[in-house]
């Protein structure tokens, strides 16, 4: 009886999974074609991590089933995403100007 209750456990998340098994095949698939486009260099490192961060936080969610975790996970991974903006942007806030002498 209790083998009976695991299967069924199991089959009510394979949906999810595979969803989320097409959603990362169609992000890898869109992360392709953006690589052909001739985007310049900042563009293109901001597209592939908006789609990265999104391809991990389908993986984080689902996978790692932090989906149904209490309120202070997803504070930490607000805070993580936060942080990683600020990271993102930093260069953008230390553009030194040379002086011609």
């Amino acid at each position: 009886m209790a083998e009976s209750a695991g299967h069924e456990d199991i089959r009510k998340h394979m949906g999810q999974y595979y969803a989320v098994f097409v959603a990362l095949l169609c992000l890898t698939a869109i992360t392709v074609g953006v690589s052909y486009l001739k985007l310049n260099r900042p563009l293109a490192i901001t597209v592939a991590m908006i789609i990265a961060s999104i391809k991990a936080g389908l993986v984080a969610a689902v996978f790692m089933h932090l989906i149904s975790e209490k309120k202070v996970i997803y504070a930490v991974l607000i805070l993580t995403a936060a942080f990683f903006l600020l990271v993102l942007l930093l260069p953008s806030f230390t553009i030194f100007e040379s002086v011609a002498v």
